[in-house]
């Protein structure tokens, strides 16, 4: 991979670190829109600061999971530091590099901050250093004990992310009060990337709408409000007639109190369709019903079809137990990472490749009612009319897992 041109903010993002007017500072913080070239530029600035300024050092490289941070962040950037003359040396099962350049070698640790407990892995480090990667992602305590090990002399942060809400702890605490931080802030839009066709930016404008829009594409700190699936439209995404599919699956909201929801989605010329919609309210029909009942239901939603996977709920425990007992249907625990799950569901829809039966009338009811929690202060829906959106989300997400996560996106976007 060659670097043909550099953007002015890109130049910047690499050297700001020897530069006379910023070298004193800490920290650096890049924020704006996707595609907008800040990765590959902070991340090969890091390693250019790191290799000149230390010799012997550790250094922590972290990301949401460390899959995403070799996806978006290692496997780009090593052929770029072998083109600048760095030896790579990796470790894979132990999850760090190490990287020698004009004859300093130091070592870079992977780490993943998913969660509250990922703080503990990094804790008791000494730290010459550290690259956050998608910061907004990752918990505060996870991020504030891994600048608490950046205790060696000459040490530096560098943050990297999407915009989210403006009532994040990162926005506050860090974008903020650059100044109280001493920190440098740099803010990226899709014309600070060079190596973006206008073609590209106008079909990644295409992938959002709403607040993703505003974030992704515009790089903007911005509130999540109204409905959230704007982009879906019954004249495009509501199909009538029967569908010969390829291949079948099926996502269960399970609820016992709360309504229950099953999806069959069909793969058909690389779009996805929901077939049919078994929804069972027990409020509404006055009658509770038993896992027997439901995985009744199951059964008679899939028919004869050869169903390639049952996607479920991970908190309904007993219905997982209820499927796995008969034996027909191979279950697997859905990812319930909420926004990130409306943010995929937010691009295929934006990408045509979901579309639902007329006969589905709950979750097309459901996609007109769907709404953000406006007095949240944070990314949460209204815990009223998902469930059929929740099974839907389900489907999704494990739909991009298996196609190759935010990668699809991407691949997509391309073609």
């Amino acid at each position: 991979m060659t670097i043909n041109k550099l953007s002015a903010k890109q130049k910047l993002t690499m050297n700001w670190w020897k530069n006379p007017k910023y070298r004193h500072l800490d920290a650096v913080i890049c924020d704006g829109a996707v595609r907008s070239g800040k990765t590959l530029s902070m991340s090969l600035g890091f390693m250019l600061w790191s290799s000149s300024s230390f010799d012997g050092g550790a250094f922590a490289v972290c990301g949401k999971t460390v899959t995403s941070l070799r996806r978006n962040v290692i496997t780009p950037l090593l052929p770029v530091l072998a083109e600048y003359g760095f030896v790579c040396c990796e470790k894979v099962s132990s999850n760090y590099i190490d990287i020698t350049f004009m004859g300093h070698t130091n070592r870079f640790y992977l780490f993943g901050g998913k969660d509250e407990g990922s703080a503990a892995l990094i804790q008791g480090m000494t730290l010459s250093g550290v690259f956050l990667d998608e910061v907004a992602l990752m918990p505060r305590s996870f991020v504030e004990q891994a600048l608490a090990r950046c205790s060696v002399n000459g040490s530096k942060m560098w943050f990297n992310c999407n915009p989210d809400n403006p009532s994040h702890w990162f926005y506050r605490e860090w974008i903020k009060k650059t100044a109280e931080k001493n920190a440098l802030y740099i803010h990226f839009t899709m014309d600070d990337n060079p190596s973006l066709s206008a073609a590209l930016k106008k079909r990644y404008k295409r992938l959002y709408s709403g607040a993703f829009y505003e974030r992704f594409v515009l790089g903007k700190w911005t509130v999540s409000q109204g409905i959230v699936y704007t982009m879906f439209s019954e004249s495009r995404h509501v199909y009538k007639g029967e569908k010969e599919c390829e291949k079948y699956v099926i996502s269960c909201d399970y609820g016992t109190v709360n309504p229950s929801s099953f999806g069959l989605w069909g793969l058909s010329g690389g779009i996805w369709y929901r077939l049919k919609e078994y929804y069972y309210s027990s409020k509404r029909e006055g009658v509770s019903r038993t896992d027997e009942e439901h995985y009744a239901a199951l059964e008679m939603l899939a028919e004869n079809r050869h169903i390639s996977k049952v996607i479920v709920d991970p908190s309904a425990a007993s219905f997982i137990e209820c499927i796995r007992r008969h034996g027909k249907f191979r279950v697997v625990k859905a990812d319930n990472d909420v926004v990130k799950g409306i943010r995929q569901v937010s691009t295929v829809l934006s990408q045509g490749r979901l579309m639902f039966h007329e006969s589905c009338t709950d979750i097309i009811r459901e996609f007109h009612l769907y709404s953000w929690n406006e007095k949240s202060g944070s990314d949460i829906p209204v815990k009223e009319n998902d469930h059929a959106m929740d099974d839907m989300r389900y489907f999704t997400a494990d739909m991009m897992k298996s196609q190759g996560g935010d990668s699809f996106i991407a691949m997509s976007v391309a073609r």
